[in-house]
């Protein structure tokens, strides 16, 4: 670490502040990628441990480095519980990295390995934004097009300097473009009817007037349809109504939906309307002129972003894919909603890819987990 660098922990309100602020000021002007500047108020919600129940069961500790007095730098590692018992994993994260050059970059990653160390875990992964269910991944490619809500974003430079310090790939993440061009492929499309028509499938809207019913079927679903992938931890009872109440605020209920066989609720398919469209027109502050742009919403987004989409393990390989999918895309596009991001995918989750491909979607950015030994 060069003499002028220092790391130390945050400390404070005002150390937080400038945990917060500094991508705006690291990316506000950047010409490497399409920075869109988070709602601040968000970011101070999700490093509250009052407010954020991810903090019930991880320890996150915030790191500063600073230059000459000046803030350059940021990290978190995060020790989460839940993860190594769900995993069998003796592993800490790091998260929430920022960094004005690559000095800087290894100085903090070698905090957060000195912090494994010390707690005697076996490596460092990431990023986690604070988890794998939150935004994770450094962005590979396609800088030029802005992120969708709750994606990250990153300039170029960040994956190299990871990979400088001894960082190396353990799994790679997709996000699919479809679009409404050409309509859907007829193939498709028939293969969708056939299973509808065999199996009398019903895709639903979801209910917003029962709201807790509905939600407590997601719950179910979700915790069964991705106990088994990669990285998944389950939400918390907490995490899970933490998250609805805040998605309760933006989603349209015309890209919400369930899939139902012979009554039974089978599977899900939940499009979040892409709040990033507004948030790229103010910078991260909702007064004095970012509450226009929010109120007006429904005018600016005409895009969607396909954060859960599956179905029971029990309904899988049986064509129900297809028709969740066939209906979602149908009803997406009808609402006024002509692209959709799908993500984000696991690079070898073979069977939604392959349904994506069949769509006429393309993997338009990937993500990257890194870790590396202690």
């Amino acid at each position: 670490m060069s003499d002028d660098l220092s790391v130390r922990p945050v400390d404070g309100r005002r150390d937080l502040r400038s945990f917060v602020d500094l991508p705006y000021r690291l990316h506000g002007d950047s010409d490497a990628f399409a920075f869109v500047p988070p709602l601040r108020m968000s970011e101070f919600e999700t490093l509250d441990p009052d407010r954020n129940p991810f903090f019930e069961h991880a320890r996150v500790t915030l790191f500063l480095a600073e230059r000459e007095g000046v803030v350059v730098g940021r990290i978190a590692a995060i020790d989460d519980d839940n993860h190594n018992a769900t995993h069998d994993d003796n592993l800490i994260f790091f998260g929430f990295f920022e960094a004005a050059d690559e000095a800087t970059a290894h100085a903090l990653l070698a905090r957060v390995e000195a912090e494994a160390a010390n707690l005697g875990r076996d490596a460092v992964r990431g990023p986690a934004n604070p988890s794998l269910n939150d935004s994770a991944g450094l962005q590979l490619d396609a800088y030029d097009r802005p992120a969708f809500v709750m994606m990250p974003q990153n300039p170029p430079d960040y994956v190299e300097w990871v990979a400088r310090a001894g960082y190396e790939k353990v799994k790679d993440l997709y996000a699919w473009m479809v679009h409404s061009e050409g309509g859907m492929p007829e193939r498709f499309a028939r293969l969708a009817r056939r299973v509808r028509d065999r199996t009398g499938a019903v895709v639903r809207n979801v209910d917003m007037d029962a709201f807790d019913e509905e939600l407590s079927r997601l719950k179910m679903i979700y915790s069964r349809a991705w106990e088994r992938n990669w990285g998944q931890v389950a939400y918390t009872e907490a995490e899970f109504d933490h998250l609805a109440k805040n998605l309760r605020m933006i989603l349209d209920p015309r890209t919400v939906q369930f899939l139902e066989i012979d009554g039974d609720t089978a599977g899900v398919a939940v499009g979040i309307p892409d709040l990033n469209q507004v948030l790229a027109k103010f910078n991260g502050r909702l007064f004095p002129t970012g509450i226009f742009h929010l109120l007006r919403r429904t005018k600016i987004i005409d895009q969607v972003r396909v954060a859960i989409l599956g179905v029971l393990p029990e309904y899988r390989n049986r064509g129900f894919e297809l028709v969740l999918i066939d209906e979602f895309w149908r009803r997406a596009v009808a609402a006024g909603y002509p692209r959709a991001e799908m993500s984000w995918i696991l690079e070898d989750n073979e069977g939604i890819n392959k349904a994506l491909r069949a769509i006429g979607g393309d993997v338009y950015k990937r993500y990257r987990i890194f870790e590396k030994s202690v």
